[in-house]
């Protein structure tokens, strides 16, 4: 079982940037590979970024070059950086959690991104 809680949404002019944390408890983080995600209202949950517990990354096309997620396994964190936003990366931001050979999956409560023009 794990626990995931997003920290760091907010409001941002266009070209601007937000740093997105999510901390996880409640087992061990390396085991699990790391992902943000992002929703608008009446759209799918799209994939924004993961990384895995070695720290191997990919990214969506929409983010390449201004997005940067890392991990810190000793802190059981993970982090988005999102540089030179843009409106359309207005969106609620999710942590997601999945189990590496379980393949069991959480979802964080999700954190709201608006990024005025």
């Amino acid at each position: 079982q794990v626990e995931l809680e997003e920290f760091g949404g907010g409001l941002v002019q266009a070209g601007g940037s937000l740093r997105l944390s999510c901390a996880a408890s409640g087992s061990i983080f390396s085991v699990y590979v790391m992902g943000w995600y992002r929703q608008t209202p009446g759209k799918q949950r799209e994939l924004v970024a993961y990384i895995t517990g070695g720290g191997s990354t990919n990214y969506a096309d929409s983010v390449k070059g201004r997005f940067t997620i890392s991990r810190d396994n000793a802190k059981n964190t993970v982090y988005l950086q999102m540089n030179n936003l843009k409106p359309e990366d207005t969106a609620a931001y999710y942590c997601n959690a999945v189990h590496s050979i379980t393949r069991m999956n959480y979802w964080g409560q999700g954190t709201q991104v608006t990024v005025s023009s």
